[in-house]
């Protein structure tokens, strides 16, 4: 077969009038024009293809990075106690104590997992691992945040179907525990579901790995799996466009997994760091080779000469602009001393993962690669990876926004009757996003690896690193769209002081956040205002909670036509617990027990899942969020857990108390009495809003009878706000229920069945766990 003709430096400076494909390329026409004056020339076509892919929306966050400098700028001393990487390398690391860090970031995978839900939600999964293995950590676990379409829309279990098993394919192969997630069906996410994954790595101090190329002479070594044609121009292409009405079209933009491939490559890293034959490293994800060599290049100050050829292909017939752009899986680069390339190929040897030395750094501060002799790139890498287009977009407060707000779900009807709220109870209990979600879930190994302290459906995962010790993290990802759509700049604080309070309950101590913020087209001026809210809202919120957000991502363009999605900013809070024997589970075990409610109940049901399910109603103003006293409950979790006070924790969010009263009995089959009527008394509501209501700040604790007065004093003497509401109830010959005085009794077998139900009526049986 012939080798494909490039497009050389030469040709470019000989044909400068040569018409060229930029807008195919995503490229707008005043940033064609600003790389041709960058150059002084018409870029080649490598040149093209490597600037379009890294001056994507994906890649350059070039709409998002005025705003993303707040993160920067409003931290305090105590949020960089613990930080050692923030934002701008591959993922954020957090020192956790005893020698040890955990480095963690969420990512998304929205436009690939609506195409191709399988290898788009499997990729993902695969691309956010290989940060945190590029960080110098063993990756230990991962999670998962979706966002589906109406449950019932013919669509939707296509894409469940697919991105569920893409990710349990991918996740169970690597032999990682999926710990935790979300999932949400709404119809606004139809034509544009939400496919984000977490992944959290652990690693000694002294392993830190970074993405800086430097040092004169060092190689340059692709390792991995071979290049081919999979996931060309995705990332500018795929994840930076938004769907027509016309419906997916860019099938080949979809890259294909291999996750044993990558399984060998995560045993393969490790031992290249083990044997520090590695100088820096870079995972190949979006814009591939164009972004590992520009972005390694740039971070090291450094230049870099790489020869194209020696790239080890799948398609021997790809052409080198194809090669630069190509976004196949399991690839890596790293930076070798010369006297450690024997060293380092013994080791790839070893593990059978294919090897080629593409080039080394050079000292002048260029980008030069080569095809076959011929120069096909010649820039400056800061030009490709760092100092792309930034924009000031338009920004506009919705007009519709007001008329929203001021339709508050206070005006609906509320039940005071007691067989009404008990339907409306099941109601909730069964609808598509407070229902069990094991049909998804047990598709998923929690286990594996043998750390996992606390999973599904506890309301954070735990992970144990140090086996001596104890010593572990919690991690908690949360968002809801409505309360974003309402108030993007609370809803923000909100997903923020739910994942935060989820991290608490567990025993942890929260430290440090990740984000995923999803959004409509930057080119629609109320999208940038939403985003715009939510970014400060979230810098805010770090700031009061004196957590550092270490790095995450962007996703714009998610809108079908001209709609945008619900704003989506996906908060990941991570902790640390000194020992995860103290862990505290979301259910209780025992009976005779009292159970508390830390926090007071207002009338906030806009927004809510009530108004939601019964109502089909959205608008109002969204529960009111005190970071400050998310704090101080926080701070008695923990003093609580220190000192063995309570046997399960589990927070007030959506479905309100009646939710998490329910979930407590499911949890482990013992029942509960409970009684509202002081709850009613001391903050002036009905019973339905005591049920019902999503104030934020609450959390439903179990305490053994005999830490009952110890208990108390710890609130009183942190001034919080509790109440005895029932206590624990096995009654000896009757099954366990939920009995709320005066009102109904739904023994457990009820309670299951309705929570249990609902996902496997729409996409068919539930995986059972093996016993």
């Amino acid at each position: 077969m012939s080798t494909p003709v490039a497009d050389t430096v030469d040709n470019a400076l000989s044909t400068p009038e040569r018409e060229q494909p930029y807008a195919a390329l995503g490229l707008k026409p005043d940033e064609y024009e600003q790389i041709r004056e960058i150059l002084g020339r018409r870029p080649t076509s490598g040149e093209l293809a490597m600037y379009s892919v890294m001056w994507s929306e994906h890649c350059s966050y070039k709409s998002s990075k005025i705003y993303l400098r707040r993160f920067g700028e409003k931290v305090s001393d105590e949020m960089k106690t613990r930080l050692m990487v923030g934002m701008g390398q591959n993922a954020g690391v957090v020192d956790v104590g005893e020698g040890w860090a955990v480095t963690f970031k969420v990512e998304s995978h929205n436009h690939p997992s609506y195409i191709e839900p399988f290898q788009g939600a499997a990729t993902g999964v695969g691309g956010i691992v290989r940060d945190i293995i590029s960080m110098g950590a063993r990756p230990v676990a991962v999670m998962d945040q979706l966002r589906f379409g109406a449950i019932d829309n013919p669509d939707t279990a296509r894409v469940v179907h697919g991105v569920v098993g893409g990710i349990s394919f991918y996740g169970n192969c690597l032999g990682l525990p999926n710990i935790g997630g979300e999932t949400v069906f709404d119809p606004v996410y139809q034509g544009n579901p939400l496919v984000n994954a977490l992944a959290v790595g652990v690693l000694r101090h002294e392993d830190l790995k970074l993405a800086n190329a430097s040092g004169t002479g060092n190689k340059v070594v692709l390792f991995g799996a071979r290049t081919g044609g999979d996931g060309i121009g995705g990332a500018s292409i795929l994840a930076s466009d938004t769907f027509a009405d016309g419906g997916p079209t860019k099938r080949p933009a979809v890259q294909v997994g291999d996750p044993f491939a990558e399984k060998v490559l995560i045993e393969c890293c490790l031992e290249l760091y083990q044997g520090d034959l590695v100088e820096a490293i870079q995972d190949l994800g979006a814009a591939g080779i164009s972004c590992a060599t520009s972005e390694l290049a740039a971070n090291g100050g450094s230049g870099m000469r790489v020869d194209l050829e020696q790239v080890l292909l799948r398609d021997p017939s790809l052409t080198p602009e194809e090669i630069l752009m190509s976004e196949s899986q399991e690839r890596m680069m790293a930076i070798v001393a010369p006297d450690k390339l024997d060293a380092f190929l013994a080791v790839t040897d070893k593990w059978d993962v294919e090897t080629s030395v593409l080039g080394e750094v050079t000292g002048d501060g260029r980008l030069e690669i080569f095809w076959h002799g011929e120069k096909i790139v010649d820039v400056d890498p800061s030009t490709v990876a760092v100092d792309g287009p930034v924009y000031e977009r338009p920004v506009a407060y919705p007009t519709w926004i007001d008329a929203l707000r001021d339709d508050s779900a206070a005006a609906l009807p509320r039940p005071d009757d007691a067989d009404d709220i008990r339907a409306q109870f099941f109601a909730l209990l069964q609808s598509p996003n407070l229902a069990d979600t094991s049909w998804i879930t047990n598709q998923y190994d929690y286990y594996v690896m043998g750390n996992t302290a606390l999973s599904f459906p506890d309301d954070a995962g735990m992970i144990r690193v140090d086996e001596e010790s104890g010593l572990g993290f919690a991690i908690a990802t949360d968002c809801n769209g409505r309360y974003c759509q309402l108030d993007p700049y609370q809803g923000a604080q909100l997903a923020l002081a739910e994942a935060y309070r989820n991290v608490a309950v567990t025993g942890a101590v929260p430290a440090a956040v990740t984000d995923c913020l999803n959004f409509g087209s930057p080119e629609n001026p109320e999208v940038m205002w939403q985003f715009g809210q939510a970014v400060d809202g979230l810098a805010d919120g770090c700031l009061e909670l004196g957590i550092p957000v270490t790095g995450g991502n962007v996703s714009f363009y998610n809108q079908t036509g001209d709609t945008p999605i619900f704003p989506t900013p996906v908060v990941g809070v991570m902790g640390i617990i000194d020992d995860v024997a103290r862990r505290i589970p979301s259910g209780w075990q025992d009976a005779g027990e009292n159970i508390y409610l830390l926090g007071v109940t207002s009338n906030e049901l806009s927004g809510s899942q009530w108004a939601a399910t019964v109502h089909d109603h959205l608008g109002g103003r969204p529960p009111a969020v005190d970071l400050g006293a998310e704090r101080r409950l926080a701070e008695l979790l923990h003093a609580a857990g220190q000192q063995s006070l309570i046997s399960s924790a589990h927070d007030l969010s959506s479905g309100g108390l009646a939710q998490t009263l329910a979930e407590g009995v499911i949890r482990f089959g013992v029942g509960a009495r409970v009684w509202l009527n002081e709850i009613i008394e001391r903050d002036g509501i009905d019973a339905a809003t005591a049920l019902f209501s999503e104030s934020t700040g609450r959390v439903i604790v179990t305490v053994p009878r005999e830490d009952d007065v110890k208990f108390r004093g710890l609130c009183a003497g942190r001034n919080y706000p509790v109440l005895r509401i029932g206590v624990t109830d096995l009654a000896p010959g009757e099954e366990a229920a939920l009995q709320v005085q005066g009102l109904f009794t739904a023994p457990v077998s009820e309670l299951r069945g309705a929570a249990q139900g609902t996902l496997p009526a729409a996409f068919g049986e539930i995986v059972r766990e093996i016993a």
